[in-house]
């Protein structure tokens, strides 16, 4: 996994906090449609996140939270665990497009997380999206609700860090074992997206329409084969590759299906693949 924080500090030594940025994506003629920034990306204790919504909310919905599974503030999900409906009072800094911390929201429930066929934690706020937006004019990033396409450029953006990483989507994973946990269709970075501990959670935005793709979540950084912080590739013959310095992401395209009105998490909706308790 792209560790929490505070699982990561012996490799920061390494890794620095004067690190070299990540290099960017080959030039092409097309530009981007949209200017992605850190707006509406949020610094969590130990990962990143950012502020979401689904093409069906509204703004007076309850504000969501997007993170990792493993950014859970009551420790890793176990293989096969779904939380839902989990009180919590965490905090996140909610930071501006030019990365400067703005504001601090806070949660008053874990909606939904898990690490079973995919690494999610979905919390709800005590604010809405347009309190937000009116008190500190940023608009939340909208989670899009169809499947990704290899080749697409992508940035990753780390509220943690303050830091941007490009790239694009090299392909996906039939599935990608790391230690207990298993997730399914896995989205693959070009070599570029060198993500480091402290980028767990971050929104994959897609350059070209500004939305939530995939959430960043893990890389192989010792060559290891299967174990944590070393996941593996197992395609549907069995087959196990690695792929070392190579990172990965969970794709959120199934996650809106899962809410209904008001932003209430409804796991029974027509549509809703999402693993359940």
């Amino acid at each position: 996994m792209n560790k929490p924080l505070l699982a990561a500090l012996s490799s920061l030594a390494l890794a620095g906090l004067g690190a070299t940025p990540a290099v960017a994506a080959p030039h092409t003629t097309e530009k981007p449609a949209v200017t992605v920034n850190f707006a509406g990306t949020v610094a969590l204790s130990n990962c990143s996140g950012s502020v979401i919504r689904f093409p069906n909310s509204a703004d007076s919905d309850p504000a969501l939270v997007l993170t990792n599974g493993h950014c859970l503030e009551t420790g890793f999900p176990d293989p096969g665990q779904v939380i839902t409906g989990q009180s919590s009072s965490r905090s996140f800094g909610l930071l501006n497009a030019s990365g400067s911390r703005v504001a601090t929201l806070r949660a008053n429930q874990v909606v939904y997380s898990t690490m079973t066929d995919t690494d999610v934690t979905i919390y709800r706020l005590t604010t809405t999206y347009a309190q937000i937006k009116s008190a500190y004019g940023i608009s939340p990033l909208t989670v899009h609700d169809t499947h990704p396409t290899a080749g697409t450029a992508i940035k990753v953006v780390s509220g943690y860090w303050k830091r941007t990483y490009s790239c694009n989507v090299d392909g996906f994973v039939y599935r990608l074992k790391e230690g207990d946990w298993t997730w399914k269709d896995s989205l693959r970075y070009t070599s570029a997206c060198n993500t480091i501990g402290g980028t767990s959670g971050s929104p994959v935005i897609d350059t070209t329409t500004g939305k939530v793709v995939a959430v960043n979540n893990t890389g192989n950084e010792d060559g290891e084969t299967c174990t944590v912080n070393n996941p593996c590739e197992v395609d549907e013959n069995g087959n196990v590759t690695i792929h070392q310095g190579i990172n990965y992401a969970e794709e959120t395209y199934q996650i809106p299906a899962c809410f209904t009105t008001g932003n209430k998490l409804n796991l029974g909706a027509a549509g809703c693949t999402l693993p359940k308790p």
